[in-house]
């Protein structure tokens, strides 16, 4: 009888989160109740997320040592208990990190089969719309305005920074070498970089955004927050999406100096904010970032790893910062 492969979360990182902190493991492949389907995962989501999960209580409860990873994947419906979803159909969830999962048909979306399962994951996902909604509904850029993206190169701030040249500012990405840097301005259209690692992150910034920043995306928090602070215009706003430089910290950092004096004197709005809060208009976002794509105003990055047997080193080279763009596993 065929086995359903696992990957369990074994271990608690204390630091940085390693292949070691995972385990393999098989079960019987799950059957479905009633208002349930079986889906086979096809494609499985990395995200700088999963590490935030393993430390307490996030918009979703605390993984616990013991339980499947959690993640999120795109997969192909084996058995349906419910109506609005057939064999064949393509669907995401969250599946978790196993080869078959049932989940209630109310979780999962049915997508159209003629777009790349790679941009379904990516691009069109919770990815795009995460940057989608964190630049534009908080951040709400102007033209002629600068922007500043952290974590340039990754999943969210490639499609983040390429929404603000589209929205007509002066795009400028943070970014962990002077490869990346090189990458986000020649292939994705960024106006500069700085390679937060020089030792010149101040002075970086500085010449980078010789205007002052206008809107900072953040999806790091700690060094780059703390000098986008000081060099934010008046009435700036501040996106809050993520603090992956603080993910992997046995103890995480204080908050950056000058909170709150820069916020008053210079009226900055601050706001974190999670992609679901803005569900309700998702089939407007996707619309639009399809769009944008089709007419090559948006370009996708994907990195994708074969084999379902990788996705802890795969995970691992995440926080090592070695991917370009979204990070996934083939199952």
């Amino acid at each position: 009888m065929a086995k359903n492969a696992q990957w369990i979360y074994a271990r608690k990182p204390e630091g940085a989160v390693t292949a070691a902190h995972f385990a393999p493991a098989e079960s019987d492949i799950p059957q479905p109740g009633e208002g349930e389907v079986l889906v086979r995962t096809t494609l499985l989501s990395l995200d700088p997320a999963s590490r935030a999960w393993m430390a307490g209580r996030t918009y979703r409860a605390m993984l616990e040592p013991g339980e499947v990873m959690a993640g999120w994947g795109l997969g192909e419906v084996v058995q349906s208990n419910d109506e609005k979803f057939a064999p064949g159909d393509l669907v995401s969830g969250e599946y978790g990190w196993q080869r078959y999962a049932v989940l209630p048909a109310r979780a999962l979306t049915k997508h159209d089969k003629r777009l790349k399962p790679e941009h379904i994951l990516g691009v069109l996902g919770i990815t795009g719309l995460t940057a989608y909604f964190g630049l534009l509904d908080i951040g709400r850029p102007r033209p002629g305005e600068t922007v500043l993206v952290s974590a340039a190169a990754g999943a969210v701030g490639s499609i983040a920074g390429q929404i603000a040249k589209i929205s007509g500012c002066r795009v400028v990405g943070s970014t962990s070498s002077a490869e990346k840097c090189k990458w986000i301005v020649d292939e994705l259209g960024f106006d500069a970089a700085v390679d937060y690692k020089s030792g010149n992150l101040m002075q970086d910034v500085r010449n980078a955004c010789p205007n002052g920043i206008d809107v900072y995306f953040d999806n790091t928090g700690g060094d780059v927050l703390a000098v986008a602070l000081s060099r934010m215009n008046m009435w700036g706003r501040v996106s809050c999406c993520g603090v992956v430089s603080q993910y992997n910290a046995v103890t995480p950092a204080a908050g950056p100096a000058g909170v709150p004096g820069f916020l008053v004197t210079k009226r900055i709005r601050m706001e974190g904010f999670v992609v679901m809060d803005f569900y309700q208009r998702r089939a407007q976002a996707e619309a639009a970032l399809a769009g944008w794509v089709e007419q090559g105003k948006l370009k996708a990055p994907v990195e994708i790893v074969e084999g379902f047997e990788n996705m802890p080193k795969a995970l691992e080279g995440l926080f090592a910062g070695k991917n370009k763009g979204k990070l996934m596993v083939r199952v």
